[in-house]
């Protein structure tokens, strides 16, 4: 054990002194006896504060000066959000660890006035210097905020340069309307409002529950607005010929972490590298489909299709009965097939018009699972959360400010970061989930309420066929009896959790029949 306090050399703000200490406090706490003190290092991105980064000449500008520091010997490590790491490092630094990585993803904090603005057709200003941001995330704020398209064409929304700290940025939202500083909303990384949410040390977290008090929010899905690489994670570094500091480091390190950067950080690199691009890139670890790599990007020709990269199972495409040519498979696509009818549950749109306003949050299983109630009382309501990012837009059309969704994955997918301590929302047993009358059984610790009801399948029916592909655990349980053998899969969530309870073996789950359509063909 080192006979002395290690050195840790951080910038000097409020959000990297609360992260430092952070690290700090897990080192402690990882080895007995150690003292870690915090060294404050001025940058030049900390005194360029009028002038977005991505129009600054050079680069290093939050790192440079640590470097420094670290490299002569003034500290003993030092820790940097890793999104601002360049990719080509000093060779007589080491990367020691990588601890464990927070939501990676974008929330936007809007004023508290925000819902008036909106309602008489105003253009709301975001505050904003990010490339990758004013890419992507004003048109999806264009179909996600509540009340469907401006007037005459007119935009919703404007991006506005922003710069500083992070309760800077926030205290411009309580500015006075009118006021140049003023602003609707502001874009920041959720993990860097978290780690200030729970700090402890340097005194963040009371003046930042002060601030965000009654601020609406909408956290980013990943699919339509990837985080910039390696947003969410932190990397602590030190010198390479020091190896007591390495072996000290190496217990907060996290594998998973560390190599979902790795893969980001790649096809960075493959585009040049720099905070200048419009390019997002985060990997997921999701159970039951492994890693999931969100990319966007955008050129002057505007923001391309999102992507979403995937190592498909290793399950042999075997038809059943053992062929193996391409010619013997009898895929049968229940996405494909006609949808069933569907009917509105008696009395359902009284009943939850009084459960949404005893609610702090509920969960909307299905677009078409909102009973036809007016968007005041449905809003009444704090926390609306959906089921992915197509029941978002739609919701929004009718006029509900949706919080947050699962991206398709599913309620359980979605749980680590509605348990973000930063959310400050109630514990599944508290919510309301809004779903069919065939799905309500499967919701477990989350109260259900059924809304609608499946009238019989049209589909063609499945005998005969080698791979199905599941489209709703309705469709399975009207023609489960129809496949006899056959290679059974499905997407993530409900269905998957229906099919796995009902005995199916081997069950494959894609992130999309997008993906089980590409597989049957690879």
């Amino acid at each position: 054990m080192i006979n002395r306090p290690l050195r840790l050399g951080t910038r000097r703000s409020l959000l990297a002194r609360a992260q430092s200490s952070a690290v700090a406090l897990q080192l402690e706490r990882a080895h007995p006896g150690l003292k870690v003190e915090l060294v404050g290092i001025e940058t030049r991105g900390d005194r360029i504060l009028d002038i977005p980064l991505s129009q600054v000449d050079g680069k290093e500008f939050f790192t440079a000066e640590i470097d420094a520091a670290l490299l002569d010997g003034s500290v003993d490590m030092t820790v940097h959000s890793f999104k601002d790491l360049s990719l080509e490092r000093p060779a007589r630094l080491h990367l020691g660890a990588v601890p464990a990585r927070q939501n990676p993803r974008d929330i936007v904090y809007f004023a508290p006035d925000v819902a008036a603005v909106l309602a008489r057709g105003g253009t709301l200003r975001i505050g904003s210097s990010s490339p990758r941001r004013a890419a992507f995330v004003p048109s999806f704020l264009e179909r996600a905020l509540p009340g469907g398209a401006a007037p005459a064409g007119r935009a919703r929304v404007e991006l506005v340069a922003l710069r500083g700290n992070v309760d800077s940025r926030l205290r411009r939202l309580r500015e006075p309307r009118g006021s140049e500083r003023q602003l609707d909303g502001v874009i920041l990384a959720f993990a860097g409002v978290s780690r200030l949410w729970q700090d402890v040390s340097v005194g963040a977290g009371p003046m930042l529950r002060e601030l965000l008090a009654g601020l609406p929010r909408m956290l980013l899905p990943l699919n339509l607005c990837p985080a910039a690489p390696a947003q969410g994670a932190l990397a602590i570094e030190c010198r390479s010929d020091d190896a007591q500091t390495r072996a000290l480091l190496a217990a907060i390190d996290d594998s998973a972490t560390r190599t979902a950067i790795a893969a980001e950080r790649v096809l960075l690199a493959q585009r040049g590298g720099g905070c200048h691009q419009q390019f997002g890139a985060t990997q997921l670890q999701v159970d039951g489909l492994g890693g999931l790599l969100y990319v966007r990007a955008a050129d002057e020709h505007g923001a391309q299709a999102p992507q979403l990269h995937w190592q498909a199972p290793r399950a042999p495409l075997a038809a059943a009965g053992g062929a193996t040519a391409r010619s013997s498979l009898r895929p049968w696509d229940g996405a494909a097939q006609p949808a069933p009818a569907v009917a509105a549950i008696e009395n359902a749109a009284g009943l939850c018009a009084q459960q949404l306003a005893q609610q702090r949050a509920a969960f909307i299983a299905h677009r078409r699972a909102l009973p036809d109630l007016p968007a005041a009382e449905v809003n009444r309501c704090p926390h609306i959360w959906v089921s992915g990012t197509e029941s978002w837009f739609a919701l929004a059309a009718r006029g509900v400010w949706v919080e947050g969704c699962a991206e398709s994955l599913g309620f359980a997918a979605l749980r680590p970061a509605l348990a973000e301590a930063l959310l400050d929302l109630p514990p599944p047993r508290e919510w309301l989930a809004l779903t069919s009358a065939e799905a309500v059984q499967g919701w477990g610790d989350v109260p259900a309420v059924a809304t609608y009801r499946h009238g019989p399948s049209t589909a063609a029916s499945p005998a005969g066929a080698t791979h199905v592909w599941w489209h709703s655990s309705v469709q399975f349980d009207q023609w489960r009896g129809e496949v006899s053998g056959g290679i059974h899969a499905c997407g993530p969530g409900k269905t998957a959790e229906h099919l796995r309870h009902a005995g199916v073996a081997d069950l494959l789950v894609f992130p999309s029949v997008r993906h089980w359509r590409e597989w049957l063909q690879s």
